[in-house]
């Protein structure tokens, strides 16, 4: 459950800042002990935080590859605005963040390290 909270809060904070390393700097001084309080390590911290990052970066204005697409949509498609190009994202990032979070899951519930020296839990 909190994984998941910290999932949706991450990817609220993305739309509205853009760069990850912007973003990991406003919200790892806070999770990372917060989590570890609760026994989680700062690496499913770190991987908690791109999931929501990737999910999320598709569907967000401020990113400027989404004024790009938007230029390439135009293209061929005159009257397409900003909330047609969100509409044609949004189910790409929402899949693609609930296929990042059950195979997190997955990996965390079977105790598998995220990487050398760095346990799931």
């Amino acid at each position: 459950m909190v994984f998941l909270l910290v999932l949706a809060l991450l990817t609220l904070v993305n739309i509205m800042v853009t760069s990850g390393s912007a973003m990991w700097s406003i919200a790892a001084p806070v999770l990372v002990p917060m989590l570890m309080l609760v026994d989680v390590p700062a690496e499913t911290t770190q991987a908690l935080f791109r999931i929501a990052d990737s999910g999320s970066t598709a569907i967000t204005p401020m990113s400027p590859y989404f004024l790009m697409a938007l230029g390439f949509l135009q293209r061929y498609r005159k009257d397409a605005g900003i909330g047609t190009l969100a509409s044609y994202t949004l189910p790409l990032a929402v899949a693609m963040t609930v296929v990042w979070t059950l195979l997190f899951l997955a990996w965390w519930a079977l105790g598998i390290p995220l990487g050398p020296g760095a346990p799931v839990r």
